[in-house]
């Protein structure tokens, strides 16, 4: 008689859902928005840490609410990767988190990429490129821009960690999130003391431990244990970032598997029980926060590219679906290079969106909705290629996120991917995986020393077959050709992204500025 908590705090809310480990299904569910911080300078993305916890407490509530408080026996977070959560000796939030899709830190990825000897040494010494996604940069911007806010730093956390300390009170890494920090020697699965000094040689003071994924964060703090009405023995698991917890969340914990998440970004990302590490650093070299690794493709403009356009001609989903529908593969050759907020696969921090193909006959708001569903589809099939020269060649994509529910943007994912898409039963992988992943800890904790992920998430989770979509050839012919040239186009503009950025970053006169953040 047991209840599992699990908890997904994205970049534009947080997500509660409660797991009856008895009967394996979700009986509640709930979610919480936050927001952006607005007005700041383009390529800068940040979030109040505060705000997170708000809406975790929201969320915990509004499902304590609908079942037995006194069944519940553990929580597990997933949380946006690679955030930085700067924290004073005190544990305050010394200033707001800069998120995974900042690009501000291009200058200190190339400082950092320098100390450590080029891009094949930092390959060598963590498994990773320094990317401007990632925290270790992010750590460095602070010491060089707001040096006043460095002198107080004292803790380093990633989001879901920074929520876990909320839990629990307790300072706690794991080895999936912490390898997106590009910090952490994935292969061995220790901090890169190398990467640290780069940045400060006090800097490993300010880690936590880096634990194994199936130990605890803590136990629920006492107060808060009051407040939701939950034992004070409440487990809190090692939690982890959301493409690791979306992982379990999809049955992705066994070599075989691969996962694509259409989100606000976009991921791909497969279990492996080897570490891969991309000799070119454009797959993301992850630990699991099961035990393994999670070799990860991610692109940075998926559903904020297909919003935007949404909002633009002022449709409904229902709409956009319809109008997206009435266009043909290949939206008559009108091809969108979706770098809206830059890119991360392939590595364009600078880079901006470009539609090529306009004509009498493409310049409709159909042509240009098709065109974007596609352009970030063909932008994340860049990365499953690379995965594919890797070892990683799927048979089937599970796909999870906002994209995945609509039909006509399934196919599409088919047709480009060149193999059967499926969406799950129960679409909110990431917070299914946190619940899966704390009745796992909860279980080894209580003495099963023997039990596997893998028992959990076998009969819990499930895949929605109504939802599968195979490929048309002829289509699949023809998005090999707009692949091709969106590739040849993405390369051609490189050199002309970083004049564009400059040009886009001349100061609007005050009375005219807006906020340059959507969510």
């Amino acid at each position: 008689m047991s209840l599992y908590l699990g908890i997904d705090s994205g970049t534009q809310s947080t997500k509660a859902v409660v797991l009856d480990l008895d009967t394996r299904k979700v009986i509640a569910e709930a979610r919480a928005p936050h927001t952006l911080i607005t007005g700041l300078p383009a390529g800068h993305f940040e979030q109040h840490p505060q705000d997170w916890t708000a809406a975790l407490d929201a969320v915990i509530a509004e499902v304590a609410a609908k079942v037995d408080r006194r069944r519940v026996r553990g929580i597990g977070v997933s949380g946006q990767q690679h955030g930085f959560v700067a924290l004073d000796a005190a544990g305050q939030v010394i200033r707001p988190a800069k998120l995974w899709c900042d690009t501000s830190t291009t200058a200190e990825c190339a400082l950092l990429t320098k100390k450590l000897g080029g891009p094949k040494a930092a390959l060598r010494l963590t498994g990773n490129l320094i990317l401007p996604g990632f925290t270790a940069p992010k750590i460095l911007w602070l010491k060089r821009h707001e040096p006043k806010h460095y002198a107080r730093l004292r803790h380093v956390l990633l989001p879901h960690d920074y929520l876990n300390f909320h839990l629990t009170g307790d300072y706690f890494m794991e080895f999936g999130d912490a390898s997106g920090t590009a910090l952490l020697d994935v292969r061995r699965r220790t901090w890169s003391s190398a990467a640290l000094k780069a940045i400060d040689r006090n800097l490993a003071d300010w880690l936590p431990p880096v634990s194994a994924s199936h130990e605890a964060a803590g136990t629920l703090r006492p107060a808060l244990a009051e407040k939701y009405g939950f034992s004070s023995e409440v487990v809190v698991s090692a939690g982890g970032g959301d493409n690791m917890m979306g992982a379990i969340g999809t049955g992705n914990v066994t070599p075989g598997v691969v996962t694509a998440s259409f989100g606000t970004s976009g991921t791909i990302y497969a279990f492996s029980k080897q570490p891969v590490v991309d000799p070119q650093g454009e797959i993301a070299a992850f630990c699991s926060s099961t035990g393994g690794w999670l070799p990860l493709l991610c692109t940075m403009n998926v559903t904020t590219v297909t919003e935007q356009v949404r909002a633009l001609f002022g449709y409904d989903h229902a709409a956009l679906n319809a109008a997206v529908s009435a266009v043909p593969a290949g939206a008559g050759g009108l091809v969108l290079l979706p770098y809206l907020a830059g890119e991360r696969t392939p590595n364009i921090p600078a880079g901006s969106g470009v539609l090529l193909g306009l004509n009498n006959q493409t310049f409709s708001a159909g042509h240009v909705a098709r065109a974007a569903m596609e352009g970030v589809t063909l932008g994340m099939n860049y990365g499953l290629r690379r995965l594919a020269a890797l070892g990683v060649r799927p048979k089937e994509i599970r796909v999870t996120g906002g994209g995945a529910k609509s039909p006509v943007w399934r196919q599409i994912m088919a047709d480009v991917f060149g193999v059967p898409v499926v969406a799950m039963a129960e679409d909110e992988g990431a917070a299914l995986g946190g619940a899966l992943q704390a009745a796992w800890c909860v279980t080894r904790r209580e003495g099963d020393g023997k039990a596997r992920i893998a028992d959990f998430t076998a009969g819990t989770v499930a895949l929605n077959e109504t939802t599968r979509c195979m490929p048309d050839r002829a289509n699949v012919a023809r998005y090999r050709e707009m692949q091709a040239l969106q590739d040849r186009l993405s390369l051609a503009l490189r050199g002309v992204f970083p004049a564009q950025r400059r040009l886009a970053e001349v100061p609007v006169p005050a009375r005219t500025r807006r906020a340059t953040h959507s969510v």
